[in-house]
């Protein structure tokens, strides 16, 4: 979507006014009127964003080897500008960003009802999660870096962080295609709650466990993006991760699997406000 800029044009003209005066010596004078310029018009201000919503398939919980399928929603800043001339982002939404770039970062974690799961009878629920943080990248045409980092807050507190790069691929000027390692970090709080079982938790089944935090999964990534027209796109990626260190070797994971897949497909629509 390319952005259109409203310019006002001002014509200034010049009115020529003889005076007349009787007798042979008198001479023709001209007084010039010049009308004021105008101003041109403020540019106001534009934001411009893209919502996804499909669909999602993804573990039950972290170590399920059951699969659950549920809504999938997005958010992507794409641009904003403002009175004063200034800007962030591009006001092309379907345009990559190119070199360092700074955004934010989101994840929600569904809540871990015990009572649903009979392999894990006996641990606590884990209320719903949101993580909000930051992220920082780096992009050119064929390739992109970036990281992240969050702080949890509801069912955990912690910290998370994660690196990753990608190929892109465009077969065509409408598609694209990513596809590139990643490598997720928890601290302590986070592998506690997610991995660890308490002494009042434990079972013949579950054994106490106090896993440390570090790294948590590495795997790699798929994605696919088609733009439809100036609005509308279709996205979707399919993902896949092996639980690390000590979170692979939780008894959580030792009962259900080590190797993690996602998948999920929706529908893009961009949003341009004011401008």
């Amino acid at each position: 979507m390319t952005a259109r800029l409203a310019t006002v044009t001002s014509l200034a003209f010049a009115i020529a006014v003889p005076a007349f005066a009787a007798g042979p010596d008198t001479s023709a004078s001209q007084t010039d009127v010049i009308a004021p310029a105008v101003a041109p018009a403020p540019t106001r201000p534009q934001l411009v964003f893209t919502l996804r919503g499909g669909v999602a398939a993804s573990p039950e919980y972290f170590g399920s080897d059951e699969y659950a399928v549920g809504p999938d929603l997005g958010f992507r800043f794409n641009y904003l500008s403002l009175r004063n001339g200034r800007s962030l982002g591009n006001p092309d939404p379907w345009a990559d960003s190119m070199g360092l770039t700074f955004g934010g970062s989101f994840r929600f974690i569904q809540e871990r009802d015990t009572d649903d799961f009979d392999e894990l009878a006996g641990l606590d629920d884990i209320d719903a999660a949101v993580e909000l943080g930051a992220s920082v990248r780096y992009g050119t045409e064929y390739f992109a870096a970036f990281g992240e980092v969050r702080r949890g807050f509801g069912g955990h507190e912690g910290w998370v962080g994660e690196v990753g790069a990608d190929a892109i691929l465009r077969p065509t000027d409408r598609l694209q295609l990513t596809f590139g390692p990643r490598v997720f970090f928890g601290d302590d709080t986070y592998t506690d709650t997610y991995f660890g079982i308490t002494a009042d938790e434990a079972s013949a089944a579950l054994p106490a466990y106090d896993p440390e935090g570090g790294m948590v999964s590495a795997g790699i990534e798929f994605g696919a993006r088609y733009q439809i027209n100036d609005l509308w796109g279709l996205e979707g990626a399919v993902t896949w991760e092996k639980y690390t260190d000590d979170a692979a070797d939780s008894p959580i994971v030792d009962q259900g699997e080590d190797e993690q897949w996602g998948i999920r497909f929706g529908v893009t629509r961009v949003f341009s406000i004011g401008g």
